[in-house]
């Protein structure tokens, strides 16, 4: 079969998809894959696995009209084109303008992935993003209307759908535990041996929880000075982005360490104790989450749609409410308090992964789903019609 991907970020064809792609290849299948930035050492690495990549026209951002149009045209005429049997779509503008060119095509099979409903979900919502949220539900229901499947990462996400009419009830939504984690690559690395060292990955912005493990480590600092916070991410174009002012005004005050952005987390999280993330985003998965719990590190993460899934509270690490940095700061004093903790929870964190959450068992599931596996599992999935218990780490369904 001929398969499109569309992504709204090169990068992410190789650092989330890689595996995925490579699979659907090693299955005998045809892939191009779209993204809307140039990164040579992305795109020779896409060759490698036997993968056409075709630059598109895209604002990954904003909202211009004349751009979006731009994006629905060439999908349009490039589909037309190459024909393909299937088209497989992840993040919001792939997903609706994806969705919309796959429906004037016909006869060609579209799969939508919903890694995170995004900044225009979330509760704190100004009057103007009301309207766009309004606008941006009404074109995901078009785009979805004829999808053959819509996968998401989290049990909150399709009544979060259902809620904003973007789905009905008869649609096949699938939960996956998220992109899945290459656990050869995310290896369990040893803990620090000295000191006591929280690190936050993330891009900055505001809704991610930056000003709470600012605010947090604010407190803890209070009455553990030696403790370190460390914060790890790249400025972005949102509207919620924070100002790189604000960045060197915490490094002058000592709360934060900012160590830049990187494409390799690794030697950073070999580095901290405990990995943290206070999102009140709207998530799907946080990848970052499961690459911490890979290598071993135990997370305080907030009690929020997507940062939920993989904890079990006590166990692998702690939620706390969002944007509540005192509760943030009572779980770091918490485990600056019993450093046995950091080691339990590590361990704990390294199996939920190893048991839930493998890259390999993440393709199985998607490839068998769309049709793809030369030999195929025998083994159903089901859609996502309920919410799961937290332990039972979906795998197919609720």
């Amino acid at each position: 079969m001929k398969i499109v991907v569309v992504s709204s970020l090169t990068f992410s064809l190789i650092n989330f998809r890689g595996r995925l792609l490579a699979s659907m290849v090693a299955n005998g299948h045809e892939v191009i894959a779209c993204a809307p930035d140039r990164d040579a050492a992305v795109e020779a690495r896409l060759a490698a696995l036997g993968v056409r990549f075709r630059h598109m026209p895209m604002a990954r951002t904003g909202m211009n009209p004349f751009r979006d149009v731009q994006t629905f045209s060439w999908l349009l005429v490039m589909l037309w084109r190459e024909r393909p049997d299937i088209v497989l779509a992840y993040t919001q503008k792939p997903i609706i303008y994806g969705g919309l060119a796959t429906r004037c095509v016909g006869r060609t099979r579209f799969y939508a992935m919903v890694s995170g409903l995004g900044h225009v979900f979330s509760d704190d919502m100004s009057g103007r993003l009301r309207h766009v949220r309004r606008l941006v539900s009404f074109l995901y229901r078009r785009a979805l209307a004829h999808a053959r499947a819509v996968f998401v990462f989290n049990r909150d996400d399709r009544h979060e759908m259902l809620a904003h009419g973007i789905i009905d009830e008869g649609a096949q939504v699938i939960q996956v535990p998220g992109s899945g984690v290459d656990l050869d690559h995310y290896a369990c690395q040893p803990l620090p041996e000295v000191g006591l060292s929280f690190l936050m990955i993330a891009r900055l912005l505001r809704n991610k929880g930056l000003d709470d493990y600012a605010k947090a480590a604010r407190l803890v600092r209070a009455e553990r000075p030696d403790i370190r916070f460390r914060l790890l991410g790249p400025f972005d174009s949102n509207p919620a982005a924070i100002s790189r002012e604000t960045i060197a005004q915490w490094n002058r005050d000592g709360l934060l360490e900012y160590c830049g952005e990187t494409q390799d987390v690794r030697p950073h999280l070999a580095q901290a104790s405990v990995f943290v993330l206070p999102s009140w985003y709207r998530e799907g998965l946080p990848r970052t989450l499961l690459e911490a719990m890979a290598t071993g590190r135990g997370v305080i993460t907030t009690d929020m749609p997507g940062c939920r899934e993989p904890v079990v509270e006590g166990e692998n690490g702690f939620l706390v409410p969002p944007r509540n940095h005192q509760a943030l700061a009572n779980a770091m004093l918490r485990i600056a308090a019993d450093p046995g903790l950091v080691v339990a929870m590590g361990a704990a964190a390294r199996r939920t992964v190893e048991e839930h959450f493998s890259v390999e068992k993440v393709n199985a599931m998607l490839l068998d789903t769309m049709g793809l596996l030369a030999q195929p599992t025998g083994v159903p999935v089901q859609p996502d019609r309920s919410a799961a218990p937290v332990r039972a780490f979906a795998t197919g369904g609720g």
